[in-house]
């Protein structure tokens, strides 16, 4: 088994912390993992990129050849865009609503959702939104990763295991609060993978926060 994962964002948004994170639970699992980070110039603002490799055996290389990623996971709409081309046929980009407008002539948002419906397997989350709901908007980039739980090559238990631990330091409000974040994610992907096109609109709460373009 190998599933490689790029995470796509800009400084200060937390990418590494969630590539720390599912690194943190498949070692916990028993994986292999090798992850190495490319830095923009800046540090906040610049553009940030995970390369993230599982498997069940030992993984040689650190980067993750163009077009063999099984996910992609955008923190930031531009960046995912940027990285999509590392995702392979078939795999899922599960993206964030989030804008870091550090270009001049940022695209618009709906011009950015139309470029990544390329996918095949895509989820666009306001994870802001739903993290609002579950509680705290701080617990956005924990919205994100809840969403692509199920698509991880992991056990449940060992990801809320690794969330928990992620945030111990700061004690047990936020380790509740990130938490509860995990779940809504989850919820998400949940919702909108058993329902299909204009019936997203029928999911209670979901239908201004995400849409996905199911093909499995």
């Amino acid at each position: 088994m190998k599933f490689d994962i790029i995470i796509a964002g800009v400084g200060g948004q937390g990418a590494l912390s969630t590539a720390a994170i599912i690194a943190g639970a498949a070692m916990d699992a028993g994986l292999q993992v090798k992850q190495t980070e490319v830095h923009g110039m800046a540090q906040r603002g610049g553009s940030v990129v995970a390369h993230l490799r599982l498997a069940d055996r030992p993984v040689a290389a650190d980067i993750i050849p163009l077009a063999t990623a099984q996910m992609l996971i955008g923190v930031e709409s531009l960046e995912a865009l940027r990285l999509l081309p590392y995702l392979a046929e078939g795999g899922w980009a599960v993206v964030a609503r989030t804008r870091v407008e550090n270009i001049p002539e940022y695209p618009d948002q709906a011009d950015i959702e139309r470029e990544l419906r390329v996918v095949s397997n895509l989820l666009v989350l306001d994870t802001e939104a739903l993290a609002r709901v579950a509680g705290s908007v701080r617990t956005a980039n924990t919205v994100l990763l809840g969403a692509t739980a199920s698509l991880l090559p992991l056990p449940s238990a060992a990801l809320q295991e690794a969330v928990a631990t992620r945030f111990a330091s700061k004690g047990e409000r936020i380790v509740e609060a990130n938490l509860k974040a995990l779940a809504a994610g989850r919820e998400a992907m949940a919702a909108v993978r058993s329902v299909e096109g204009p019936a997203l609109s029928s999911v209670p709460g979901l239908s201004s926060h995400c849409f996905t373009v199911p093909k499995v």
